[in-house]
């Protein structure tokens, strides 16, 4: 990450209100390339709605919203709904939008470990096949910002760090932002850059360790050891079921 260039993303002073209710409040941000933003906040502060006017979804009441030009952005909203009357595959799903080759498909599908399921149907996936494969969906923009709201939705409590490392790797490799949304503490991962606290307004910023000790957090969420998942050393992995696979030779 590099904080002398230029942000992807900025917000500066943005607001918005409903039926004469502020739903969010003079919030301003900055996202660079290669970063790692988490955003939490308990139900009803705002989350979802920020994203969405940082994405352009929606107009802010006041304030600006600035993204680098032909910025690439891939989103995986919190909600997907998909009729499980229709026939849906997920090679089709993969191609709703645009028309990728067979080659670009089975490479995201493969960076997300679920190639295998090209050939399933949607409606048999898990919440956790599910999840991951909307996160492959997500790049086959080859994004430089990838925005993920509550990305382990549906997914078993067991293979969530296993989500929370694959998309840590993704960031890695691509070298692209990404901004996360959660409503859970535990979402705030060891390898997040950055966690914005927010409930309408923003509360604290920081380090996850910072803001885990700021008294704005520990009034909206309480004392927890929560971020103890994501701190501790594993000599185990989980499948996407969740199921505990040992590690051989010290290797996960």
């Amino acid at each position: 990450m590099n904080i002398n260039e230029d942000p992807l993303l900025e917000a500066v002073g943005i607001s918005l209100s409903f039926n004469n209710k502020i739903l969010l409040s003079d919030v301003s941000l900055t996202l660079q390339q290669g970063e790692i933003v988490t955003i939490i906040g308990p139900n009803g502060a705002g989350k979802s709605t920020l994203l969405r006017l940082l994405l352009g979804l929606i107009s802010p009441t006041s304030g600006q919203v600035k993204r680098r030009k032909k910025l690439r952005i891939g989103y995986l909203p919190q909600k997907f709904d998909i009729d499980p009357v229709l026939p849906l595959t997920v090679r089709r799903i993969m191609s709703l939008t645009a028309n990728y080759s067979e080659k670009k498909v089975i490479s995201a599908l493969a960076e997300s470990g679920v190639a295998y399921l090209i050939d399933a149907a949607v409606s048999n996936l898990s919440g956790g096949e599910f999840q991951r494969v909307m996160l492959a969906r997500t790049l086959l923009c080859s994004p430089e910002l990838l925005v993920l709201d509550e990305p382990v939705q549906g997914v078993d409590y067991l293979g969530e760090s296993e989500m929370y490392k694959l998309i840590s790797k993704i960031r890695d490799r691509h070298n692209c932002a990404i901004l996360m949304v959660s409503h859970d503490l535990h979402v705030v991962m060891a390898s997040t850059d950055r966690v914005i606290c927010i409930d309408q307004h923003i509360c604290c910023q920081g380090h996850p360790s910072t803001v885990s000790a700021d008294p704005e957090y520990m009034r909206l969420f309480g004392q927890g050891d929560e971020l103890a998942l994501y701190q501790h050393n594993h000599d185990h992995r989980h499948d996407l079921s969740g199921t505990i696979q040992q590690c051989g030779d010290g290797k996960c």
